[in-house]
């Protein structure tokens, strides 16, 4: 069987960096990470076989961390919150991903300027949090259902930066369409990391017949991958390891396609690419063309 890369996958530089900077503290035990570092949980496993001390991030207000120093993940947090901690006397170590930083400024900065707040992305998610923690008035869209026709005369559009930019120009059209009393301002804060890994999954979607999305399960950005290749008819595997992987899911398929999401470690792209290598061949003879879509074997599917 063959495996066909997505050109664009795995971890990008805010979380590449954020994961550099947790590996190169010295003393781990003496560390609390607020929160995920980021949504995987390879990555999870590695820092606490490492020492790190972690709160989870639904009870990260609930009380301060134990250690003084606390290491503030890539997803960021409000400055809120970051007043309360220092306050508290800790020492921060901050990985914040600087295009999150983007997006918190971009929404700060409507807010300042008499805007009602939209953030597109998803409710209750920790970057979603931090983003509107430090507004006077907000709302989240996370679909069209969400989208209504809002009292105010300025409306402020930013993104949570793992949001596809499709979604984003579709919500923001939306917007205007049941808005057009209100003077209202887009600002595209998606990061250009998933516009790439989004791009380098659409280039895939006809020249595959399966899509296997290796990621972590809370992880936004990897939902969008697997929800993209769903909406397109292909069908799709989401594993956050090789040992996840079902041979039988692959039955019939000569070509499949890899992708990941911004927080897969390397390893477990490798690992899953070679597991795939290993499958037996499917029942296509060697040689013969790829059926249309339409005719593909059913159990070839995720």
């Amino acid at each position: 069987m063959e495996v066909l890369r997505a050109s664009a996958m795995g971890f990008c530089f805010g979380v590449r960096d954020a994961l550099a900077a947790a590996l190169a503290v010295a003393e781990p035990h003496r560390v609390t990470i607020h929160g995920e570092l980021v949504h995987n949980e390879a990555v999870h496993a590695l820092l606490a076989g490492r020492g790190f001390r972690t709160v989870a991030e639904d009870r990260r207000a609930a009380a301060l961390p134990a250690t003084e120093q606390v290491l503030i993940t890539a997803h960021g947090i409000s400055d809120r919150e970051r007043s309360r901690l220092l306050a508290g006397g800790k020492t921060l170590l901050d990985t914040t991903c600087p295009l999150v930083r983007k997006a918190h400024a971009a929404a700060v900065q409507l807010a300042a300027e008499g805007y009602h707040v939209l953030v597109l992305g998803k409710r209750g998610h920790v970057e979603v949090r931090g983003l509107t923690e430090d507004l006077p008035g907000f709302d989240v869209i996370g679909g069209l259902e969400d989208v209504r026709t809002f009292p105010h005369a300025r409306l402020g559009i930013v993104c949570q930066t793992t949001v596809p930019i499709a979604q984003a120009r579709a919500l923001a059209q939306e917007i205007r369409c049941r808005n057009r009393h209100a003077d209202v301002r887009f600002l595209d804060t998606v990061c250009e990391p998933t516009k790439q890994r989004i791009a380098a999954v659409e280039a895939l979607l006809g020249r595959v017949d399966a899509m296997v999305v290796v990621g972590g399960r809370n992880s936004n950005n990897t939902a969008k991958l697997v929800e993209l290749c769903a909406r397109a008819g292909l069908p799709v595997v989401h594993v956050n390891a090789a040992a996840e992987l079902d041979p039988a899911a692959f039955t019939g398929c000569r070509r499949v396609g890899l992708t990941a999401g911004t927080s897969t470690l390397d390893a477990s792209i490798e690992e899953v690419h070679a597991a795939l290598l290993a499958l037996q061949p499917g029942h296509l003879p060697t040689g013969a063309a790829l059926p249309p879509a339409a005719a593909r074997d059913p159990r070839c599917a995720g």
